[in-house]
């Protein structure tokens, strides 16, 4: 396709279809956890539960998984995640100053910053990745992934401590950080990978078996705690959010990797992971250090839905500009 040209609208219907492919089946679990808890099939206490289920045994499984079978000394590509990782910051400073303007009550502005920053990289952002450039992409992609997404959980403790109602010392929001599961997770999956070490089979197939629960328990866990009462009391920060989210973000992304000279690939990368739906792993989060989970599952609904469109219509102009 030439640089400027518009594609046709079938280009635009095939890409929507592929977004749907891939998060899809993510909205049908959010909405299955709605379904069971209207019904009455689950409870609180099994979302509760199940919850830190995923968050203190699933997520670091699923993590560590991705990162260790990973080749990571060769497919890093250094430019590329130096540049995700100074954005990450920047995005995130950002949003922690417009918090502070614009976010009310005080104690759900972390909810709101993370909710804003923070994509489903290692599910969605990985799948559209290989979708988009098949195994390509997922070299591209691997060592990006594992490294800003250690960054997402060090902001994510940060912002939601500093917000929360109880002030925390700058030493247990340390605590929090090096003892947090996901961070534990991929950090000891990184010598497994560079040293190629080849873990014994029943040793992989018990993690994978722990990893595999994590996306459907945690969607489920996700959809099961928003209510109606509950979106409409939240609905200005919800679309605050969602709306960085889903546009702000990632145009930032898009426009900063163009500036410094990425194309392709890198560029479809950035964009890719930037415009993926809020991580399931920040509600779990939020609940887990007592914040407004209510509010951090509604972004997650708003936000996956929102980026079939978003993420289809960022593919179709950078390829109407030629740049991906």
């Amino acid at each position: 396709m030439r640089c400027g040209t518009i594609p046709p609208l079938s280009d635009f219907l095939q890409i929507l279809a592929f977004s749907l492919s891939v998060t899809g089946p993510i909205f049908v679990l959010l909405a299955l956890g709605i379904l069971l808890i209207r019904i009455e099939f689950l409870n609180d206490a099994f979302v509760d539960i199940g919850s830190r289920l995923v968050f203190t045994l699933g997520l670091p499984a699923l993590l560590f998984l991705n990162v260790s079978k990973a080749n990571l000394g060769e497919s890093a590509d250094l430019a590329l995640v130096g540049y995700g990782l100074l954005m990450t910051l920047v995005v995130y400073l950002l949003l922690e100053y417009l918090a502070a303007k614009h976010v009310s009550p005080a104690e759900d502005r972390g909810v709101v910053v993370q909710g804003a920053y923070r994509s489903n990289m290692g599910i969605i952002g990985l799948a559209l990745c290989a979708n988009a450039y098949g195994d390509r992409g997922l070299v591209a992609a691997s060592l990006y992934v594992g490294l800003v997404t250690i960054l997402f959980n060090v902001l994510a403790v940060i912002t939601l401590s500093r917000s929360r109602l109880r002030k925390q010392g700058w030493g247990r929001m340390l605590k929090g950080i090096v003892l947090n599961p996901l961070i534990i997770g991929i950090i000891l999956a990184f010598p497994v990978s560079i040293g190629n070490i080849a873990l014994p089979t029943a040793l992989l197939r018990s993690i994978q078996y722990v990893a595999d629960l994590t996306l459907p328990l945690a969607l489920i866990c996700t959809g099961a705690s928003p209510n109606l009462m509950a979106f409409r009391a939240e609905i200005r920060n919800t679309l605050l959010s969602s709306g960085f989210k889903l546009v702000v973000v990632p145009a930032l992304f898009c426009l900063g990797g163009i500036a410094l000279g990425f194309r392709g690939i890198e560029l479809g990368v950035l964009l890719l992971m930037s415009s993926a739906p809020t991580a399931a792993a920040s509600y779990v989060m939020v609940r887990a250090m007592g914040a407004n989970a209510a509010l951090a599952a509604n972004i997650i609904a708003v936000t996956t839905i929102g980026s079939l469109v978003t993420t289809s219509l960022g593919i179709m102009l950078l390829r109407a500009a030629g740049l991906m």
